[in-house]
């Protein structure tokens, strides 16, 4: 048997690669996964979701703390470092790596350490830092190698003040102000981290509003809840020019102003990892952004080569991406794909307060003359919400005013990402099973957050009367 031939090579240890790898195992195949780092997990798990999703678990329960009178009764507020946080945070990162690693051994899957670049349609060639090189063949390929943040090539991320999402965690102060570049997901959740930690806060915005492809209502709470924090949000921006200096960072806006700040998060864009892959010879083309095309069954231009994850652009989702690895996986194995992704696929966002949302927005059902109506719960009136503190957000249903079918839901505040699923397992239902009144005529555990879907359904059940 040849030990260097294997029916397929996942390149890239992510949620992407990973949902491939194991499905195309458990069926029989033999496998191997290529990874460019001494460990597995990819981006997500050590520069992106698993570590700022735990920094910011800490951070907002530091806040709670501090924030609590009955904890004032018997201690004095609380101050973690950055430093300090980023260690709870890199024994998460540890505990996945562990398990992850576990699951390729168990299931009889090499990880190959190095950087992968086509030699031909059917071979790679892996390069390890100390120059040692290898090649393997296969009859499929999928590539997952996500995606890194974009740097422009006037922007010196060689300061020690300068930093994107990635090297922002090697950061080995609190800083006492920062500028974050970028009010995207990853700009705005760094936003609310860092205002938790104390820091002055300005968040440079190049649209009109915070995430736009959120429901405006949603939108609007976050830049209200944002600002109530203590975050300086600036819309409509956009920078000329940077400047590093001895004592912090000044970020040059086209319309004149001049932000300066102890350091500097550059947050906007991302870009595909395809750089010297040797995927031009094969005519397989990145594009600007070093995304790769694909088909419907995750196939690049050379059929037996496929992609998944960050490296093929929207949604960008980790969970996403492990679905999207899975089902190119069955059409590596059957020569066919009898599933797609999910039509509403739930957008988590985890500021402080955090956010999810599943199908459509008020605008979206406006622009389609959908006849829709609205029904909230406000946090606030909610008794578990009391219980906890946690009294800041709403609960959103939009449903259709004829059929009742839930259209959207929107859910700001604690365990958003959470509750959005209870919702999704309904909406997701087909025909009339996808009804506003399993809601109303559900018993929910008393007191809970869930109990937010009966209320929302009520008062939405009510504006038809």
């Amino acid at each position: 048997m040849n030990n260097r031939h294997f029916d397929t090579l996942v390149i890239g240890s992510g949620p992407g690669g990973e949902g491939a790898a194991m499905k195309l195992s458990k069926a029989g195949r033999k496998v191997a996964m290529v990874e460019l780092y001494r460990m597995v997990g990819g981006g997500c798990t050590h520069w992106g979701t698993i570590p700022s999703k735990a920094l910011r678990h800490n951070v907002k329960r530091m806040m709670e703390f501090n924030s609590n009178p009955l904890y004032r009764d018997i201690s004095e507020p609380k101050a973690l470092t950055f430093p300090q946080l980023m260690r709870s945070t890199e024994r998460v990162i540890g505990q996945q790596v562990e398990r992850r690693s576990r699951y390729y051994a168990r299931n009889s899957i090499p990880v190959l350490q190095g950087r992968a670049r086509f030699i031909d349609a059917h071979t790679v060639e892996l390069v390890q830092k100390d120059g040692r090189r290898q090649r393997y063949s296969a009859d499929h390929f999928l590539i997952a190698t996500g995606s890194r943040p974009y740097r422009p090539d006037d922007v010196d991320f060689e300061h020690p003040a300068v930093f994107d999402s990635d090297t922002i965690l090697n950061l080995s102060h609190t800083p006492r102000s920062i500028t974050i570049y970028g009010a995207g997901v990853i700009g705005s959740e760094y936003a609310s981290i860092f205002r938790g930690l104390g820091a002055k806060v300005d968040l440079i915005n190049t649209r009109e509003r915070l995430l736009t492809f959120l429901d405006d209502e949603i939108s609007d709470a976050l830049s209200y809840h944002l600002r109530e924090l203590g975050v300086l949000i600036r819309h409509n921006e956009s920078h000329t020019r940077v400047e590093a200096l001895d004592d912090g960072v000044v970020l040059q806006l086209e319309s004149g102003k001049r932000v300066k700040n102890e350091v500097l998060l550059w947050a906007i864009g991302r870009t595909g990892n395809t750089q010297d892959m040797g995927l031009e010879a094969l005519g397989i083309e990145p594009d600007g952004r070093g995304q790769l095309a694909v088909n419907a069954c995750y196939q690049t231009a050379q059929p037996h080569i496929y992609a998944v994850g960050d490296v093929i652009g929207y949604p960008s989702l980790a969970s996403a991406a492990y679905d999207q690895g899975r089902l190119a996986a069955g059409h590596i194995l059957h020569g066919e794909s009898d599933h797609r992704l999910v039509k509403d696929i739930p957008t988590g966002i985890y500021t402080i307060p955090e956010i999810s949302s599943v199908g459509r927005t008020e605008q979206e059902l406006t622009e389609a003359k959908v006849p829709y109506e609205v029904g909230h719960a406000f946090f606030q009136d909610l008794a578990r919400a009391q219980i906890t503190g946690q009294t800041t957000g709403m609960l959103k249903l939009l449903f259709h005013i004829d059929t009742l079918e839930i259209l959207g839901i929107h859910c700001f505040g604690d365990q958003a990402s959470e509750i959005v699923h209870i919702g999704q397992a309904i909406m997701s239902q087909p025909g009339e099973a996808n009804n506003l009144m399993y809601f109303i005529n559900t018993t929910f555990n008393y007191p809970t957050m869930a109990e937010a879907y009966r209320v929302a359904a009520i008062n939405g059940y009510n504006r038809l009367s």
